[in-house]
């Protein structure tokens, strides 16, 4: 991985930095994580027709990412004072305010850091990259649109709801998942584990290696959130201890793949 074009992978550790924002004339992206969950997504440019209405549909969006200890923070290769501009501007023709801090990133340090420079795209704007990092800063998951393409603020919240869920319960969301359906229970590795998942009233069950499970209601009101994720959980796998100590890699079968499109014409 070349240090101009880099391109940290799930699982990995999220980098570091340090910069200028709208919100900070210093700021620190661990500190100012603390033990948040963090969208962190680019733009190509202020001041820019798709990226206004991205912009507008994260702020209108904040308070349920919020309310999932999610936190939003954007960033492009503009400086300071055109993000200001900007954002000054969708307030005073849009009436939204822009509730997130944006990085100023004119030298382009942090979006070659984080790969969000295509030149086969272009070389002086980033693409629309989305990344999604845990509490303890490790990539959960990537999505990378094209610079002719909006994203859909809604996917990118249901993911993160989808990460949080497969965490805590030991499991994996399938194609289509919404919060409240079902999850999927992780697949049998021997015989004495298959005959234990076709003995579970509790499943849906498709076949031995396919079983959903409703982990919307807990069985019993008092069981803590630790205890349905050990009754899910394969028994050599251990489960996090709660939904604030993530573990540091996703369950089998979680995840999400980098979405890549033909460059604009």
């Amino acid at each position: 991985m070349s240090e101009e074009h880099g391109l940290p992978r799930i699982g990995d550790p999220a980098p570091d930095f340090s910069a200028v924002t709208t919100q900070h004339t210093e700021f620190n992206f661990s500190a100012w994580q603390e033990q948040d969950w963090v969208v962190l997504f680019s733009h190509p440019a202020d001041f820019t027709p798709v990226c206004t209405t991205e912009l507008i549909g994260f702020a209108r969006q904040h308070d349920l990412f919020r309310q999932r200890n999610a936190k939003l923070i954007g960033l492009s290769v503009d400086s300071i004072h055109a993000h200001l501009a900007w954002v000054r501007n969708i307030q005073e023709k849009m009436n939204v305010s822009i509730p997130f801090p944006m990085i100023a990133d004119a030298d382009m340090k942090i979006a070659r850091l984080y790969g969000m420079i295509h030149p086969n795209a272009s070389s002086t704007a980033t693409v629309r990259a989305v990344f999604i990092i845990d509490p303890k800063r490790v990539v959960r998951a990537l999505v990378y649109y094209p610079l002719n393409a909006g994203r859909n603020v809604d996917e990118i919240l249901r993911l993160v709801i989808a990460l949080q869920t497969t965490q805590r319960f030991a499991c994996a969301t399938p194609a289509n998942w919404q919060e409240g359906d079902k999850v999927v229970v992780p697949p049998p590795k021997t015989m004495k584990e298959v005959e234990r998942t076709m003995a579970q009233s509790d499943y849906d069950l498709q076949d031995f290696y396919l079983a959903l499970k409703d982990v919307s209601q807990p069985p019993e009101a008092n069981i803590p959130a630790s205890a349905e994720a050990d009754a899910s959980k394969a028994p050599e796998e251990e489960a996090p201890k709660s939904s604030e100590t993530p573990a540091a890699k996703p369950a089998e079968g979680n995840g999400t793949s980098a979405t890549e499109t033909a460059p604009p014409a």
